[in-house]
């Protein structure tokens, strides 16, 4: 029994990080950008070469155009990491709000500074 407590509490360490990452939207933010980026396709694919500064600064361009942005991770991409993580990266390096990750697909969301 005190093994599993244990394993559940290593689990815990591990998403502080996605917390931190997803703690600046609340349930109805969240809600309602997934409702406004269900139907939409893609705007941004992360392939072979995974996450580049050209990528990096076009995913930039389109939050600052948008607040949202849907990117889709190609299989070539995940060779050595998970969905979950390169989407905390890229939250990371943009300072965007990680919506949601579905599969290979991720969602961010940066609030427009006025």
């Amino acid at each position: 029994m005190s093994e599993l407590w244990w394993t559940n509490a290593d689990t815990t360490e591990k998403r502080k990080g996605e917390a931190k990452a997803m703690s600046k939207l609340t349930v109805g933010m969240k809600r309602r950008i997934k409702r406004r980026l269900s139907g939409e396709r893609p705007t941004i694919w992360v392939g072979k070469n995974g996450v580049s500064e050209d990528l990096l600064k076009e995913i930039e361009k389109q939050l600052k155009k948008k607040e949202m942005v849907k990117v889709k991770i190609l299989r070539s991409a995940l060779s050595e990491n998970e969905a979950r993580q390169i989407a905390l990266k890229v939250s990371e390096q943009t300072d965007a709000s990680l919506v949601e990750v579905r599969g290979h697909t991720f969602m961010l969301y940066k609030r427009h500074r006025k």
